[in-house]
């Protein structure tokens, strides 16, 4: 029971899914709808949209996609907020796709579909404890510049005085 509360108070992940394929989008969110807040999109520009509306944590993209492939959606998503970290999904070995994938769309994982639950669930709450960490961090410096920037006003009405 008391894993249960703990587990209540910490926030749900925002995850969002996407993939050209309806059934795989169906299949993420059944599998995963309790323990996260799902997201999904059958397009880049659907997915996109969405990034541009809310707060996403970790994104996990298909490669192979008829409009934009899931690298190219992932470079235009850093333009709009470099912050989601981005797990790249294919079911194809196109080691070409990958170098992409890490070099441009700045991955923090590559995948091959079809996925297994736990391997996606254990690469998702990965993400996000990097991603919930580098949060903290800047949250911390920015209150140490704030802080900096206090003391250095009161250290010049000292002199000044």
């Amino acid at each position: 029971m008391t894993t249960n509360n703990m587990e209540n108070k910490k926030p749900k992940i925002t995850v969002l899914y996407v993939d050209d394929e309806e059934n795989n989008l169906v299949s993420f969110k059944a599998t995963f709808r309790f323990k996260y807040k799902i997201f999904t999109a059958i397009s880049g520009s659907e997915a996109i949209d969405i990034v541009k509306k809310n707060s996403i944590d970790v994104i996990v993209t298909d490669q192979r996609m008829p409009e934009m492939t899931g690298v190219e959606l992932l470079e235009e998503i850093i333009n709009i907020d470099p912050e989601p970290m981005r797990i790249l999904l294919t079911g194809y070995t196109d080691m070409g796709a990958v170098i992409d994938a890490v070099n441009k769309g700045k991955i923090f994982h590559y995948l091959n579909k079809p996925w297994s639950e736990e391997e996606l669930d254990e690469t998702i709450n990965r993400a996000y404890d990097i991603y919930s960490e580098r949060k903290n961090l800047l949250d911390t410096y920015s209150k140490l510049e704030l802080s900096n920037e206090q003391l250095e006003f009161l250290l010049r009405q000292k002199l000044l005085s």
